[in-house]
C-alpha cells in the first residue's frame, strides 16, 4: 500500500477516470467508486488519505458523505467538485469545516489537470 490513497466518488464514471490518471501521475494509488453507498462500503478498506467526493450524485450525495466523514473525525484531505453551482461546493466546504474536517479544498467543474495536480500535492 503506498503512502498516499485517494479515495474518489463521482457518478461520471469518465470523470473519476480522468481524476484517477492524474492522481496516480502525482503518486497516488487511486480508487474510484461512481456512488455514495459504493463508498462508504470501500472506505475502511482504502484508507484514504485523501478524497474527492462530487456534490451531485443519485442516492447519497456531496453533503451527506461530507457529514459521513466528520461524523467519522475523518482527518485526511477533502477535495470536494461541482459541475453544479459554486457556492453549492463552498457551502459543503463549510460545513466540513464547521463540522470538523481539517483540510477542506472546493473546485468547479470543468477543471484541470494543473488544478488537480495542485490540490493533491
Amino acid at each position: 500500500m503506498t503512502e498516499r490513497r485517494l479515495l474518489i466518488v463521482d457518478d461520471e464514471p469518465d470523470f473519476g477516470d480522468f481524476v484517477r490518471q492524474v492522481a496516480e501521475g502525482s503518486g497516488y494509488e487511486a480508487t474510484v467508486t461512481t456512488g455514495g453507498k459504493e463508498f462508504m462500503e470501500v472506505y475502511d478498506e482504502v484508507d484514504p488519505t485523501a478524497v474527492f467526493l462530487d456534490m451531485v450524485m443519485p442516492e447519497i450525495e456531496g453533503n451527506e458523505l461530507v457529514q459521513w466523514l466528520a461524523a467519522r473525525r475523518c482527518d485526511v484531505k477533502v477535495i470536494i467538485i461541482t459541475g453544479f453551482h459554486p457556492d453549492y461546493a463552498a457551502i459543503a466546504g463549510k460545513l466540513g469545516k464547521i463540522r470538523g474536517l481539517s483540510s477542506v479544498t472546493t473546485l468547479v467543474k470543468p477543471v484541470s489537470v494543473a488544478q488537480l495536480r495542485a490540490v493533491l500535492e
